[in-house]
């Protein structure tokens, strides 16, 4: 009998195999796909040469990760490419306010009126961030608080709405900058905690970058898996999991999956149907002539280029997505450009681009010409570079990945409680009601991200189990 066994191959459940593969148990991990990956995945999408990350493409939290910084897999082939800025955000006027590694540099961006309400948002967290960050990724408490003081003031700051914390910011550049950031979870900017995603990313970035991993997403997961198995592990690829029934005899259980995905197999009923699903992305992958033409000369050096005219904007964008059930007519763009620091990704003189707009859930409609339009806005002339696109819209998205019910990349709602406590109102999210199964997706905190720290604290969970007397 295995100790464990893991139902899934994306970054989480490959963590939870690692750590658990790490001391000393039996684990076997089960992949529907051909592949492992998940939401880390590489593939030629639009022409021969052009490799695009179907899904996760930048990795602010990835590089900050207690849980891969543990682990040795820069031995496994895993490199961390850093553009010469983290992030990029243009506006209208042909600036651009930048998330530079250098606090001075980024508030500089912002303006006379807002650099020094920035300095003093950020600075004080900044020296301690590594015990700030393993303090706010282990909520619920899976481990007891570093610093109890440290996290307790971060919370005073990050739990209101971020609409709130703008109001430290009297000009565009910053308020776009900083909405741009909360948006990247998908949530309206007046949510709870949402000031808080907006630090976090904002203090990953001046702490070890916003990077991309050479050759692609698909390194972060082959370096896991190659890892996994030189402990010992195993991996089944074209394995579909529908039952328990269909797996071999366990301890215990782990669920890379949706909630929804996990009751099923597990047959535990209506469990998880309080569970919230969220706006949808649309996502569009170019095969590009050459670079795209911004007109911010900052856009042209950075990794991510976030694309919103304002704030005001960007807001709008979410709420029509997210409450009012329509595509945005000028939707918030999360933007990647790979080829800035790795030319690998297309042939030579070529580039691959990366851009995602957000939609309803389960929205049938195609977004590419808002999407277009809205690019051509900073950067015209970028319709003329494209050679070919590959579209994926909310259907196209959960047929790649089963775990983005609906077209919701974050596998759940990260609004309300839900972006604190998921996928349960419980201090033990990552337990259900049958003792031998738990679950390790990004439905599980600290939520979505290829950061592995979902995976990292159920194995915590699991490991507590299997040391039980039997």
């Amino acid at each position: 009998m295995l100790d464990a066994v893991v139902v899934g191959a994306g970054p989480n459940g490959l963590t939870a195999a690692v750590e658990l593969a790490r001391r000393g148990f039996s684990v076997a991990v089960f992949e529907a796909r051909g592949s492992v990956g998940g939401g880390a995945r590489t593939e030629e999408l639009t022409l021969p040469g052009f490799r695009h990350d179907p899904c996760s493409a930048a990795h602010p939290l990835g590089i900050n990760s207690p849980a891969f910084r543990a682990m040795p897999l820069e031995r496994y082939g895993l490199e961390w490419l850093q553009p010469e800025l983290p992030m990029a955000h243009p506006l209208l006027d042909g600036r651009a306010a930048v998330l530079a590694r250098s606090v001075a540099e980024t508030a500089a961006s912002f303006g006379p009126r807002d650099a020094g309400a920035y300095r003093r948002l950020v600075e004080p967290f900044l020296p301690h961030w590594d015990t700030l960050l393993r303090d706010f990724m282990s909520l619920p408490l899976t481990a007891l608080p570093r610093d109890p003081a440290l996290l307790a003031r971060f919370g005073l700051v990050g739990l209101p709405p971020s609409t709130w914390l703008m109001r430290r910011f009297r000009d565009e550049p910053a308020r776009a900058l900083f909405s741009g950031l909360v948006a990247h979870v998908i949530a309206p900017l007046g949510g709870l905690a949402t000031g808080g995603v907006g630090m976090v990313f904002a203090l990953a970035a001046h702490a070890r970058g916003w990077p991309l991993a050479r050759g692609g997403s698909q390194s972060i997961s082959d370096a896991l898996a190659t890892y996994l198995t030189d402990l010992g592990g195993i991996i089944h690829t074209d394995y579909e999991v529908k039952r328990l029934d269909d797996l071999p005899p366990a301890r215990a259980y782990v669920f890379d999956t949706s909630p929804a995905a996990l009751a099923r197999i597990a047959g535990l009923g209506r469990y998880y149907d309080d569970f919230r699903y969220g706006a949808a992305a649309f996502k569009i992958d170019y095969a590009l002539d050459g670079p795209v033409p911004w007109t911010a000369p900052e856009a042209r050096a950075a990794g991510t280029v976030q694309v919103g005219a304002s704030s005001r904007e960007i807001g709008a964008a979410l709420r029509a997505a997210s409450r009012e059930g329509r595509a945005p007519d000028a939707p918030f763009l999360i933007t990647v450009q790979p080829g800035v620091v790795d030319p690998s990704r297309a042939p030579a003189g070529k580039e691959v681009f990366w851009a995602y707009g957000h939609v309803p859930n389960g929205w049938h409609g195609d977004l590419t010409d808002a999407v277009e339009r809205q690019l051509e806005r900073f950067a015209p002339g970028f319709r003329d570079r494209v050679l070919a696109r590959a579209t994926a819209g909310p259907p196209q998205l959960a047929a790649r990945n089963a775990n983005y019910v609906g077209g919701d990349i974050a596998c759940g709602a990260a609004s309300g409680l839900q972006l604190l406590l998921r996928p349960r109102l419980t201090a033990y999210p990552y337990r259900t009601r049958h003792p031998a199964v738990f679950i390790c997706s990004s439905a599980t905190p600290p939520g979505p991200g290829v950061h592995g720290m979902s995976g990292h604290n159920a194995a915590k969970a699991v490991w507590k189990r299997l040391r039980e007397p039997a």
